[in-house]
């Protein structure tokens, strides 16, 4: 035995020195990066060392300062004996990979250049002018509209509103992000992916449609999509019903405790009015509540509806939404009745606790309902959200008994005081009220995992709310940070959010509040990097 160890020994010793003394010039090696797709694949592979080596593959949040050591924006490294990786497009956009070989003892060489994601998958800021919708709803002649049709489109990411025009010929500029001069009627009053259209004074049996996203700035997000040929049979009568937007336990993800809502309009509707079931709806297409109603809400010029009661009972439930006129009659019928399951166990791994950061939502037109704007989505573990819009930290306190203890997660991702600091509740008491989550937590064998608050862009909440911002919240945010940062589990958020103002750059939020899908896909990466870190 004492052979082998010293064998062993001057192996190593031997490996270290050849190493050391660069022989083979393996200072000089830089990998050379290149991607190529295959299927609906990147493949991220570069140039070998001519010696046995290990690479580590880094993906960072900026461009790397030259070819030093990565920076504090490195959201996570694998290590693999190959040289190739499959790049996992749920990162943002906005991330960057460098690759680097190594010996048993040093880095070999230097690193390789830095390739940009976005420029990788085609996603450049130039593709995102050419952007368009796709139709989804189609009238042929053999199966023409009536009069009042209702048009659905694919979204477009990050579109805070659509522009649909009616055309009586096809466009002189298809995909172009100027009005056709075919032009009969427009509209920009569209804040989801459909439009109920009222088609009563055209007296037509034909005509065209196409639609463009706009963003934040009222500035096209990509061009009008392909105009689509609709036909019309007037004498049709029309059965006028919202169309639910909303869908859930989708690839069997667990339902929101806090369920939103949301629905495509009708016409001449003044407010509408969702119904939660305990069971199918005995009259489908009809006018009147359910007599398996459970609990309702009505809701003014809005397309969606946040439900006030979390939902912590197992079962199957059914939602419809109906819309009503200024004077409390009926504008159509209930829409069609959608299933969604609460299953207690969906929690019992993991599970999120916090506000709307939580809850879900960005991009000023978006809910929880809207599945690619919940960072949960792009977790590589299971878990359930526990989240509420509007929670301060006061809130999650009182709670956490009815909300989180009904599943029993055996973690808890805490991310709560945004909503608490921005309106002026001092660190000191959110520090209290994040202590008391903690004390909840161990005293009923759940491990709290705390995130750090990420910054926020005040003049943004302002323009988007009209809602402003206590002047000292960067001081009260560091405060509350550094209480996160000495608990025994955390991960750190705010590094990677923090632009060089100190505040929340726009790119990741549009609001200045809420993390857009960027946000969200790079909020969960960085969770998912430091998952095995807090859970072992």
């Amino acid at each position: 035995m004492k052979r082998v160890t010293t064998i062993l020994l001057v192996l190593l010793i031997a490996i270290y020195l050849f190493e050391k003394s660069d022989f083979m010039q393996l200072s000089q090696f830089k990998p050379i990066i290149g991607v190529e797709k295959e299927a609906n694949e990147y493949i991220l592979s570069w140039s070998k060392v001519p010696y046995p080596a290990y690479y580590e593959v880094e993906v960072l949040t900026q461009p790397p300062a030259g070819n030093g050591t990565h920076s504090g924006k490195r959201i996570v490294s694998y290590k693999t004996w190959n040289n190739q990786l499959t790049l996992d497009q749920s990162f943002p956009f906005k991330t960057y990979w460098r690759v680097s070989a190594h010996g048993l003892f040093n880095r070999l060489g230097s690193y390789s250049d830095s390739i940009n994601l976005a420029q990788v998958t085609g996603a450049t800021v130039e593709d995102f002018s050419r952007y368009k919708p796709t139709p989804t709803a189609y009238y042929p002649h053999s199966a023409p509209a009536s009069s009042q049709p209702m048009l659905t489109w694919t979204v477009v990411p990050g579109a805070v509103y659509y522009e649909i025009e009616f055309l009586s010929a096809p466009p002189e500029n298809p995909n172009d992000i100027l009005p056709s001069e075919h032009q009969i009627f427009s509209s920009k009053e569209v804040f989801t992916n459909g439009y109920n259209a009222d088609l009563s004074n055209y007296s037509g049996s034909f005509v065209y449609w196409r639609v463009r996203a706009i963003d934040h700035n009222d500035h096209p997000l990509g061009v009008f999509s392909d105009a689509a040929e609709m036909f019309i049979d007037h004498s049709l009568s029309t059965l006028l019903k919202p169309l639910p937007n909303a869908s859930f336990n989708i690839a069997n993800t667990a339902t929101l405790l806090y369920p939103v809502y949301s629905w495509i309009p009708v016409i001449g509707a003044d407010r509408y009015e969702v119904e939660v079931l305990n069971q199918a709806p005995e009259n489908p297409n009809g006018t009147a509540p359910s007599i398996y109603r459970i609990w309702s809400k009505e809701v003014n010029h809005a397309l969606d509806c946040y439900d006030e009661v979390s939902r912590t009972t197992p079962g199957t439930y059914f939602w419809r939404v109906r819309a009503l006129d200024s004077r409390n009659n009926p504008v159509g019928v209930f829409s069609d009745a959608t299933p969604f399951i609460v299953d207690l166990g969906k929690g019992k791994y993991a599970a999120t606790f916090g506000d709307s950061i939580t809850h879900g939502g960005g991009a000023i037109s978006y809910s929880p309902a809207d599945w690619e704007y919940s960072f949960q989505s792009y977790l590589s573990f299971p878990t359930v959200n526990l989240g509420k819009s509007g929670d301060t930290a006061a809130s999650m306190v009182a709670r956490f008994e009815h909300d989180v203890l009904p599943f029993k997660p055996k973690f808890l991702v805490i991310l709560g005081g945004t909503n608490s600091l921005r309106g002026g509740v001092p660190a000191s008491q959110v520090i209290e009220e994040l202590a008391a989550i903690r004390d909840k937590c161990l005293a009923n064998g759940i491990r709290p995992i705390f995130l750090t608050l990420p910054p926020i862009n005040p003049s943004a909440i302002e323009r988007t709310f009209q809602e402003e911002t206590v002047p000292n919240w960067q001081t009260e945010f560091n405060i509350v940070n550094k209480f996160i940062r000495q608990q025994r589990y955390f991960i750190d958020l705010e590094p990677y959010f923090t632009g060089i103002d100190g505040e929340l750059p726009d790119h990741y939020a549009i609001d200045g509040l809420h993390l857009d899908i960027e946000g969200k896909k790079l909020m969960a990466h960085i969770i998912n990097a430091h998952w095995e870190q807090v859970t072992r």
